[in-house]
């Protein structure tokens, strides 16, 4: 089961499966009936938002019900709310341990952890404790919500709730996003980084990048030995013009860019399904240079009368 296919991470992860060598049925969920995921699923399921009441025994529902093996949640609140009811779930999830998805799904906890621990983080503050001494500074939702909900310095921070947003230094530079993957024995089998291009937080352009990647690999390895991540992860971070490194977000599951990096030699998906499906050792990345850019293409579905018609793979459709 693949959850959240509206969006780029869980449509990625679709098309790595289906890319992968492995010969596995898909079960799509969203909040929604409709989206430009449903024809990469065999199967799909409407779901409550993770944080509802009835969302793990609707979960638990299409567990039973499809035969499923495992779960790859690919929403921040899927990834927490999963790992938090994983023993009461029908099938394993492949997500970090519940207090380490919890620590990340908020950014002010990310930083309070990450200060604690001596990692890199950007400065961040409650409104309530901000005392108006960084130059620039960007006022943000605490938890999801991608790049939505942000102000760039409000001069009114202090209305700004502290159970929801929290204010974080701004650095400029060039931003890069480091993907990572650590085994089920707590070791970091590998990791990648893209410098970017967004548009409304999703990348649009990337192009591989080594030249940071032992400073990367020794934040990473600090971040892991601190904390109980399992499978794959994310960093977000600004290298300033001094070439500081200033990581700003970590996600606790696959990224965005997971169909890109898998062509450049990353494969975290094909990792996870060796790891937690098939119980082999996850293979050796091999990372290769490269650009990418995304494009906007259509799913067709000639003759169907309506979405409710079109719910998921078995519908014949067109790719234009």
């Amino acid at each position: 089961m693949v959850t959240g296919i509206g969006g780029n991470v869980g449509q990625g992860i679709l098309r790595n499966i289906k890319a992968s060598p492995y010969d596995i049925s898909l079960v799509g969920t969203n909040i929604v009936d409709f989206s430009a995921g449903n024809h990469l699923c065999d199967a799909f399921y409407k779901v409550p938002y993770a944080y509802e009441d009835d969302y793990i025994a609707a979960i638990n529902e299409i567990v039973s019900k499809e035969g499923v093996d495992l779960i790859l949640p690919a929403t921040d609140f899927e990834v927490y709310y999963l790992s938090k009811a994983q023993e009461e779930l029908g099938c394993p999830v492949a997500a970090s341990h519940t207090e380490t998805s919890g620590i990340y799904l908020d950014k002010y906890d990310s930083f309070r952890f990450s200060d604690t621990h001596n990692i890199p983080f950007a400065k961040s503050f409650l409104p309530s404790e901000y005392d108006g001494s960084l130059t620039e500074i960007i006022v943000k939702p605490r938890k999801g919500r991608g790049s939505r909900g942000i102000h760039l310095n409000p001069s009114n921070w202090i209305d700004f709730s502290d159970e929801e947003y929290m204010v974080q230094e701004l650095h400029k530079g060039t931003e890069i996003t480091t993907a990572f993957y650590v085994t089920k024995h707590n070791k970091l089998h590998g990791h990648i980084t893209f410098e970017r291009t967004l548009e409304n937080g999703t990348t649009t352009h990337c192009k591989v990048i080594r030249q940071y990647d032992e400073r990367m690999e020794s934040m990473l390895r600090k971040m892991v030995n601190s904390s109980q991540f399992r499978g794959a992860a994310n960093v977000q971070s600004i290298v300033t013009e001094t070439g500081e490194i200033v990581p700003f977000e970590v996600n606790c599951r696959i990224s965005g860019t997971n169909s890109i990096r898998s062509r450049f030699g990353f494969k975290d998906v094909e990792y996870t399904l060796q790891e937690w499906l098939f119980r082999q050792n996850p293979s050796v990345p091999e990372i290769r240079s490269g650009v990418a850019t995304r494009i906007l293409m259509d799913v067709i579905y000639e003759d169907a009368e309506d979405f409710d018609d079109v719910k998921s793979g078995d519908s014949k459709f067109y790719i234009f």
